[in-house]
C-alpha cells in the first residue's frame, strides 16, 4: 500500500527530473544566437569520437529495447542476426557512399539537397515525402514506446507521458538544432552504455540466461530455418535501406570535420551497434523460450520490471527516457532541417522561423495523437521502411551512373512502392492487398502466402530495377 505509493511518487518525480534536466541543459547550452550552419551541421566541425557518440546515441532510440526482442519472437536467431547486421552494416556502407556523395556535392547539407542537384525537383519531392514519413513514424514509435513503458512501470496514461516527452525535447531541439543534439548526445551515450551494462549484468545474474537445457528444449529458436532466414533477410533489407535516407545520419556525414573523421566515427558506431542489438535480440529469444512473452513490444520490460526492486525500475525508467530523448532531438533537428533547406524551393515564404516552429507544433500534435493509441511499433516501422526500400536502388544507383535519367528514377520508385504495398501484410499478417484481397489466397503457393512481409520487401526493393534496366 503506502510503500508502493511512495515508490510510485519517487519514480514519477524521477521521470519529470530527467526530462526537465535535459530540457534545461539543452536550452542553456543553445542560448544566444545560433547560426544556420550550426543549426544544420554543427559548424561542419565534429571530430571522430564525438561522431561515434552522436551516431550511436541518436541511432539508439527506445526501439533497441523493443525491436530486436520483438523481431526474435517472429523469426528466432535469424531475425536477430538480420536486425543487428542491417542496423550496423549500414554504418560501414556510409564510409563509402557518404564519402562519395560528400565529395560529389561538398556544399550540400543533406541527402535530399544532393538529390535535388542530381535529379529533377519531382524526384526530390518524392524522396523528401518518403523521408518525412519515415522520420514521423520513427518519432511516433519512440513516443508510443516510452508511453507504454512508463504505463507498465507507473500506470500513467499514454498521452501524459507522450506530452511531457514531446514538450521537453521540442523546447531545446527547435532552439539548437544539430549542434545541441550532438552536445547532449555525448551525455546520453554514456548514460545509455553504463545502464545497458548494468541491465545485462542484472539479467545474467537474476536469470539462468540462455542455459543449454533451455535451448535444447526449443531448437527452433536458434536454428536458422526458412522462417528465420526470411525474417532475418527482411529485417536486414528494411533496416539497411531505410537508414540510407535517415536525415539525422546525413547531417552527421556533412557535419564531420573531414573525410578521415567521418570514416572513423562511422566505423566506431558499427562495432557498438552490432554488439548491443545482437545481445538485446538474445534477450527476446530467452523470453519466448521461457514463455514470458505477453506483449511482444515490451518483452524486456516485462522481464525486468519488478515491483520489489525500485532501483531496477528506476534504472529502466532513466535508460528508457535517455534513449527516447537522444533519438527524438535528432529527429526534430532532422525534420526542421529539411524544412529549412527545401522550403524556399517549394514555397516562397519570408520568415522561415515561423515555418519550422509551425512544423514542430504540427509534428508534436499529430505524434501525441498517434502515440496515445498505443499501436504496434514494429508494424508502423515496417510500413515506413518499405517505402524507403523502394527508393534505395534507383536513387543510389543514379549517383554511380550518370546516364540514368530523372524520369526513369521517379517511375521506378513508384513501381517499387506500389508493388511492395500489394504484398505488404495486414495487421494480423494473414493477407495483403493482392494475396487474399484482390486475388484468392489459395492460388498462391505457401512459400508466398506465408511469407508476405519477406516478399513485399524483396519485390518492393528489386522491382525498380526493371525500369532502370530499360535503356
Amino acid at each position: 500500500g503506502r510503500k508502493h505509493m511512495t515508490e510510485k511518487i519517487f519514480l514519477t518525480f524521477s521521470l519529470f527530473t530527467v526530462c526537465l534536466g535535459f530540457m534545461s541543459y539543452g536550452y542553456y547550452v543553445s542560448r544566444g544566437r545560433i547560426s544556420q550552419t550550426s543549426f544544420l551541421l554543427s559548424d561542419r566541425n565534429v571530430n571522430s569520437l564525438s561522431l561515434t557518440f552522436s551516431l550511436t546515441a541518436s541511432c539508439f532510440g527506445i526501439w533497441i529495447l523493443i525491436g530486436p526482442a520483438e523481431a526474435s519472437t517472429w523469426g528466432g536467431l535469424g531475425a536477430v542476426v538480420g536486425y543487428a547486421c542491417g542496423q550496423s552494416f549500414v554504418f560501414l556502407y556510409f564510409t563509402k557512399v557518404g564519402v562519395k556523395i560528400r565529395k560529389l556535392f561538398p556544399s550540400a547539407r543533406s541527402l535530399t539537397e544532393a538529390i535535388s542537384k542530381r535529379y529533377s525537383i519531382k524526384v526530390c519531392k518524392l524522396v523528401i515525402g518518403l523521408t518525412l514519413l519515415y522520420l514521423f513514424v520513427y518519432f511516433c514509435a519512440e513516443v508510443t514506446a516510452i508511453a507504454k513503458v512508463t504505463n507498465l512501470i507507473l500506470g500513467t496514461p499514454l498521452w501524459l507521458t507522450a506530452g511531457l516527452i514531446i514538450f521537453s525535447t521540442l523546447i531545446y531541439s527547435l532552439k539548437g538544432g544539430l549542434k545541441i543534439s550532438i552536445i547532449t548526445d555525448k551525455f546520453q551515450f554514456w548514460i545509455i552504455i553504463i545502464f545497458l551494462i548494468m541491465i545485462f549484468y542484472i539479467f545474467i545474474n537474476e536469470i539462468n540466461f540462455l542455459s543449454f537445457e533451455l535451448l535444447n528444449k526449443f531448437p527452433s529458436k536458434i536454428n536458422i530455418e526458412y522462417n528465420g532466414f526470411t525474417a532475418g533477410l527482411t529485417f536486414f533489407i528494411a533496416v539497411f535501406a531505410t537508414n540510407l535516407f535517415d536525415q539525422g545520419i546525413w547531417q552527421r556525414v556533412y557535419a564531420a570535420k573531414n573525410i578521415d573523421n567521418l570514416k572513423k566515427g562511422f566505423i566506431g558506431s558499427f562495432f557498438i551497434v552490432i554488439c548491443v542489438i545482437f545481445l538485446l535480440g538474445l534477450v527476446g529469444i530467452y523470453a519466448s523460450i521461457t514463455g514470458a512473452v505477453k506483449d511482444p513490444s515490451t518483452i524486456i520490460f516485462s522481464i525486468l520490471v519488478n515491483k520489489e526492486y525500485i532501483f531496477l525500475n528506476l534504472l529502466i525508467l532513466i535508460l528508457s527516457l535517455t534513449l527516447v530523448l537522444s533519438s527524438l532531438d535528432t529527429l526534430i533537428a532532422s525534420i526542421s532541417s529539411l524544412f529549412i533547406i527545401h522550403t524556399q524551393s517549394f514555397i516562397k515564404i519570408k520568415n522561415i522561423n515561423y515555418l519550422y516552429i509551425t512544423s514542430g507544433v504540427i509534428l508534436a500534435g499529430s505524434a501525441l495523437y498517434v502515440s496515445s493509441k498505443g499501436l504496434s511499433i514494429l508494424y508502423l516501422f515496417l510500413l515506413a521502411d518499405l517505402l524507403c526500400c523502394s527508393a534505395a536502388i534507383p536513387i543510389f544507383y543514379g549517383f554511380y551512373n550518370n546516364k540514368i535519367k530523372s524520369e526513369k528514377v521517379y517511375f521506378s520508385i513508384l513501381l517499387g512502392v506500389i508493388s511492395g504495398l500489394l504484398f505488404f501484410p495486414s495487421l494480423d499478417f494473414s493477407k495483403s492487398i493482392l494475396v487474399g484481397g484482390l486475388l484468392n489466397k489459395e492460388i498462391f503457393p505457401i512459400f508466398i502466402s506465408n511469407y508476405l512481409l519477406f516478399w513485399s520487401f524483396v519485390i518492393g526493393s528489386l522491382s525498380p530495377i526493371i525500369f532502370l534496366r530499360k535503356s
